[in-house]
């Protein structure tokens, strides 16, 4: 077995992923929801509105916690995100939190 990871091939490697969300996606709590919802799996980064209508978000964490929190916002009542832009980025070992940017 590999040091720092369990056994059955399956890794706890955090990964970084950075994601521009379109649709109805401003105006709806869309960050209030993914602050809450990284928080409560322990993953850290960021989200802002940007200025055309659309929100981008860096999450870091296993990619299992990742695509819990995407369910979280895609079966959200509000929220309506059409399409989005990923992609894959190096981790940043210092970041501690998930916070929301533009307040």
């Amino acid at each position: 077995m590999a040091e720092g990871r369990p056994s059955g091939g399956f890794t706890m490697d955090k990964i970084r992923k950075r994601f521009i969300f379109y649709g109805r996606v401003q105006g709806v709590g869309f960050r209030w929801r993914a602050h809450h919802a990284a928080d409560s799996l322990h993953l850290t980064g960021w989200v802002s509105n940007l200025d055309d209508g659309s929100v981008m978000m860096e999450l870091q964490g296993t990619e299992a916690e990742i695509d819990r929190l995407l369910i979280s916002l895609r079966n959200d009542r509000y929220i309506d995100i059409r399409s989005m832009d990923v992609k894959s980025l190096p981790t940043e070992e210092d970041e501690r939190s998930f916070r929301v940017r533009g307040y």
